[in-house]
């Protein structure tokens, strides 16, 4: 039986001083987390990584982007080792935005995943299809690609590790959900992808998530699916108060 998990993508948002307001009274959303056996996890900015992670337990805190070089001349970028050194074991990766605005291709990902699966790191590995991709029907073709090229040859047990998150383009961020059949359609694909590379086992291990416009009053909707293990939440992990509803509704 796999466990829920909700996890926070802060993206461009809080300063280290609202990132420690946020964590300041955590314990009793994490204590409540854990005797339900769901896991909670925030992706917040480079800058409060250690704050968070000083500051919070039983929590995972994760980068929202990491290069797969360890060093190199890289200007602005963020290495394994530097997210090891402070603490941090997990890292999203292939999120939409980086697709987007900033050339983060299939084969990247791909890259990114298997540096960190080296140091045993966690990657939440973000797939999903734009509008015009959608109304062209060709979700499924854009979403095994994204699998195969990012999950291509490797370690059958590292694979377990992964957590995918199936987020349609076309519903980040626009207050658009993909319906609960499409959601529920989709991640079902995408784990009848993952058994065909790499066998029945490891597809019902791995962890799919949804996310794209997850709000407190459409979560549980998505999560009646036994498909569907839990939500990558962007805006409505921004609160305490946000995130314990959305909490509250998986259990």
């Amino acid at each position: 039986m796999r466990n829920k998990i909700l996890f926070g993508n802060w993206k461009m948002n809080k300063t280290n001083a609202e990132a420690l307001e946020f964590a300041n009274g955590l314990s009793d959303l994490v204590e409540l987390a854990s005797s339900h056996n769901v896991v909670l996890g925030i992706a917040p900015s480079y800058l409060a990584l250690e704050t968070l992670k000083k500051h919070t337990s039983g929590i995972v805190i994760a980068s929202q982007n990491v290069h797969y070089l360890d060093h190199g001349a890289y200007t602005g970028e963020i290495s394994v080792p530097m997210l090891k050194e402070i603490g941090i074991n997990a890292s999203i990766i292939g999120h939409s935005e980086r697709r987007t605005y900033d050339n983060e291709t299939n084969e990247k990902c791909h890259l990114k995943i298997v540096r960190l699966l080296q140091e045993n790191m966690i990657p939440l590995y973000c797939v999903g299809e734009t509008l015009e991709q959608f109304e062209n029907g060709l979700t499924k073709e854009v979403v095994e690609e994204q699998i195969r090229i990012g999950l291509n040859n490797l370690d059958s047990a590292d694979v377990s590790k992964i957590i995918i998150a199936y987020e349609p383009v076309w519903s980040i961020g626009t207050g658009k959900n993909a319906s609960v059949e499409i959601a529920r359609e989709v991640i079902s694909f995408i784990r009848n992808v993952v058994e065909d590379m790499y066998g029945l086992n490891v597809a019902n291990s791995i962890h799919i998530l949804y996310g794209g416009s997850v709000k407190p009053e459409n979560i549980d909707s998505y999560l009646l699916n036994d498909d569907i293990d839990g939500a990558l939440v962007g805006g409505a992990s921004l609160t305490k108060e946000s995130f314990s509803l959305l909490l509250k509704k998986i259990i």
